[in-house]
């Protein structure tokens, strides 16, 4: 039985405001602001509390502010569920960052680890050249592969792809770690890593 406590929590954070509309997926997505708001938050942090606990799971990613942005739109999509929150991981931060260099010279949409061997949790973007793509982008056409997922049967629709979405959804997954890189030929590359990792056979995500 989970603890009352962060059930509690988790969805006091999910009632507080509004989830933001979620946009089209790979679509030139509008432009972001780098301008705070009143409460010196980002413009992209439209739901104060979620930013507020992401920000304090966050320690140290003021250093480089695309981390806090990756944690935001992932832990708005999991307090849609009632899950809690995910926590920043440096050490799966670097390890996104590595394969991200990787993909610099060719933006291929490629994941790190061997079909069936993945021993960390993975998600992987590509958004084409002349599109300022930024970590919401690629969170929330994970977060859209939602519609395609069915509980009661614990599969996607047939054809059809979402288990990027239950990656993100995951109960037992509690950290996660990504990078964007723009590559050579003008494309973004984004990629996250899940620990513990999630879509493990025959369980389900919530």
């Amino acid at each position: 039985m989970r603890p009352l406590a962060p059930l509690l929590l988790c969805s006091l954070l999910y009632l507080a405001i509004p989830l933001p509309a979620r946009s089209s997926s790979r679509e030139a997505p509008a432009s972001h602001a780098s301008a705070a708001n009143c409460q010196g938050q980002p413009a992209y942090a439209r739901n104060a509390t979620v930013y507020g606990v992401s920000a304090a799971l966050c320690p140290g990613c003021a250093a480089w502010a695309e981390s806090l942005e990756f944690l935001y739109y992932h832990n708005l999509v999991r307090l849609a569920r009632w899950e809690l929150p995910l926590a920043w991981s440096p050490r799966m931060e670097s390890y996104a960052r590595w394969w991200a260099a990787q993909r610099r010279g060719d933006c291929a949409l490629r994941h790190s680890f061997p079909e069936g061997q993945f021993a960390l949790g993975e998600n992987i973007f590509w958004g084409g050249a002349g599109g300022a793509w930024r970590p919401g982008d690629a969170v929330q056409d994970w977060a859209a592969e939602g519609v395609d997922y069915s509980y009661a049967a614990n599969a996607c629709a047939p054809g059809r792809e979402c288990a990027h979405y239950t990656q993100i959804v995951w109960r037992d997954t509690t950290s996660v770690g990504c990078a964007r890189v723009v590559c050579d030929d003008g494309g973004v590359f984004m990629t996250c890593n899940y620990y513990p990792p999630g879509n493990v056979v025959g369980q389900r995500p919530y």
